[in-house]
């Protein structure tokens, strides 16, 4: 099953061997992924209006313990979060989130 993080393409561009998170994932003390299902509605949340941003997949069973399933309150189902740095060499795919003319994103193909 693969997992998404939406990073800034400037953030992942400075990444040597592992991705430490975004400001907001360092505040919690972990990632914040989403399934592919969940990916509409967390773009339209907390990326609204920004551009430039890369869907970075992640086969989940290569992330072992670190990663949790939790659950979002406010949203009602549970979230991949993990507890670890993201190691390049686990990444399965880097794709651009590109956004259509009314704003909303366009997910790549899977």
């Amino acid at each position: 099953m693969l997992i998404y993080k939406i990073v800034p393409r400037a953030e992942w561009e400075n990444v040597t061997e592992a991705y430490q998170g975004s400001a907001h994932d360092r505040a919690d003390g972990f990632l914040h992924f989403s399934t592919r299902a969940q990916l509409p509605d967390t773009l339209k949340r907390h990326y609204a209006g920004q551009g430039d941003l890369l869907l970075v997949a992640v086969k989940a069973q290569t992330l072992g313990d670190a990663l949790k399933w939790e659950l979002a309150p406010k949203r009602g189902e549970d979230f991949p979060h993990l507890y670890a740095a993201l190691p390049k060499d686990k990444v399965h795919s880097v794709q651009p989130l590109n956004q259509g003319a009314d704003g909303e994103y366009l997910l790549p193909p899977e």
